[in-house]
């Protein structure tokens, strides 16, 4: 009887304990990676309606020819977009250059059919304004000649373009840009640091309000 006792005291520790220590885990794991790191101190803001002023911004190059970049942005919207677009400060900036409004019109419509795309931002520029941004990533990447990119960036509310200093796939391991084609870079690298910044953001919110309780 009291071996039996014993069992089921053990059997119930383990099912309050397990989950218990589980997040204990991931918490001290998060916490270690909270600090996402800034890879270039600060980037050219876009001019116009759109900012990447007080947001956390995932941007995009599209180029000329819209048509090319479908794949990638679906793969955006669904791995990226989907979960976030309801989060605070959150944005997609798509920069596309002047001339292709016609087709990012036809874009947005076919966008429509599978998602809300409030928090889609277009922003057209000059060419040699596109060039002068994607330079100010500071990045290993090269834009293509139609003024497009498989990278898709995180810039954060102050500006920074933020990445990975640890990444095992770079020679280097910083990672400053993600690959709009590869759903396994978005779901494994990108949608993980996004979880960083809003585990930091989190924390920040806790800390203000926990200080202003105090005044």
């Amino acid at each position: 009887m009291k071996k039996n006792n014993v069992k089921k005291g053990i059997i119930l520790s383990a099912l309050f304990l397990g989950p218990l220590i589980f997040y204990i885990f991931l918490s001290l794991g998060i916490y270690h990676h909270a600090n996402l790191p800034i890879l270039t101190k600060k980037v050219e803001d876009v001019k116009g309606e759109v900012t990447f002023k007080k947001h956390f911004s995932v941007v995009s190059f599209l180029g000329d020819d819209i048509e090319k970049n479908k794949g990638g942005l679906f793969n955006l919207n669904e791995v990226i977009y989907k979960r976030y677009r309801k989060s605070l400060y959150f944005q997609s900036v798509l920069v596309a250059p002047k001339g292709t409004e016609s087709q990012v019109d036809s874009l947005k419509q076919k966008l429509k059919t599978y998602t809300d795309i409030q928090n889609w931002k277009f922003v057209f520029m000059e060419p040699a304004a596109i060039r002068s941004l994607f330079k100010s990533f500071d990045s290993p990447y090269t834009l293509h000649n139609n003024l497009s990119s498989e990278y898709v960036f995180i810039v954060d509310r102050e500006l920074r373009l933020r990445g990975r200093k640890d990444d095992e796939d770079t020679d280097n391991g910083r990672l400053y840009g993600y690959n709009i084609n590869s759903v396994n870079d978005l779901k494994n690298k990108m949608k993980k640091d996004l979880e960083v910044i809003y585990y930091q953001l989190k924390k920040s919110l806790e800390k203000e309000k926990r200080r202003k309780r105090k005044i």
